[in-house]
């Protein structure tokens, strides 16, 4: 798989946010790795990355960060080894020994349900739930209709869902002007596309989907509540996934997913929804810190923890 996080279409969303972005790679390894500003000062945060195809590589791509990270005057390190050379129950002794620590919080999911688009589209279908395959098939007959676009104008139905939602479930989205910049960035190159479904003519749905070079990541999504109970948003994920596999591509990513000995996390009710779609579960060895002004980073962390204990 080809991690999103770490292509040049994600480097250049993060460009036209006005962050600083720095690429290298060598043998058997690379790295993206955004300067962010935490109170600790700056930080090299290297978001599902360094990849590399063996612990020799990771080991040279960590040097490349921290040497980076020197240069750069950063403080630490941040960084998501998903593809390093061992498995995600391998990686605390690995990292530790390393010099590495977990950091406070994981910044991308721990764990990820992926749907792999091998063989006919009809073994897709088949590992889902029968409901979310007579959706698909039948919709239609309820003049629902799916479309596909790349027009960054129409990031504007998916934005009008996220508000309905936020305000109908309590939570915060991420804001207009930000989304509205990775639409003008990654649709016209075509690295992301919008999917929006429409009952005669009126959005009712619309997911937003990143493209990288085998792996289509479902990333944001939201329906009109009005139209719940015809489910538009299970035919319009499948629909994601069927360009996906016209496209080529090898998996849909749906992104985060809840551990399932935790019933109550607040990722429950997205978990079972995903899935409903077939697919596996992914591991990965979450986010780690890598001091390199040790000084700064422990009372950064002396802090952090006083501030916990206050609350």
């Amino acid at each position: 798989m080809e991690f999103f996080l770490q292509t040049p279409a994600w480097a250049a969303v993060q460009r036209s946010l006005g962050r600083r972005v720095h690429e290298q790679s060598g043998p058997g390894w690379s790295f993206l790795a955004v300067e962010e500003k935490n109170p600790a000062g700056k930080v090299l945060y290297a978001p599902y990355g360094p990849i590399a195809k063996s612990l020799e590589a990771f080991d040279a791509a960590t040097a490349a960060l921290v040497a980076l990270a020197r240069k750069e005057r950063a403080v630490f390190v941040r960084m998501e080894p998903v593809e390093a050379g061992f498995s995600a129950s391998d990686a605390g002794p690995l990292l530790r020994a390393r010099g590495l620590q977990p950091a406070p919080v994981n910044q991308q999911p721990e764990l990820s349900w992926i749907v792999d688009l091998d063989g006919d589209f009809k073994d897709v279908l088949a590992g889902m739930k029968p409901t979310n395959r007579n959706l698909y098939r039948n919709i239609h007959k309820k003049g629902v209709t799916f479309r596909a676009s790349q027009d960054p104008a129409d990031i504007s139905v998916l934005l009008h869902f996220l508000h309905l939602t936020a305000a109908r479930n309590g939570f915060k989205p991420q804001s207009d002007s930000y989304l509205t910049q990775v639409a003008e960035s990654l649709l016209p190159a075509g690295a992301g596309t919008l999917f929006i479904a429409e009952l005669e003519g009126q959005p009712i749905a619309a997911a937003f989907a990143y493209d990288s070079a085998d792996t289509r990541t479902y990333a944001h999504a939201a329906l009109d509540d009005t139209h719940r109970k015809l489910s538009a948003g299970i035919p319009l994920l499948v629909t994601l996934m069927a360009d996906a596999k016209e496209k080529g591509l090898k998996h849909v990513d749906l992104w985060g997913v809840a551990p399932e000995d935790q019933p109550d996390h607040k990722w429950a009710g997205f978990t079972s929804f995903k899935k409903s779609f077939g697919g596996r579960e992914v591991a990965y060895p979450g986010t780690w810190d890598l001091p390199v002004n040790k000084l700064r980073y422990t009372a950064y962390q002396l802090a952090r923890s006083l501030r916990n204990k206050l609350r």
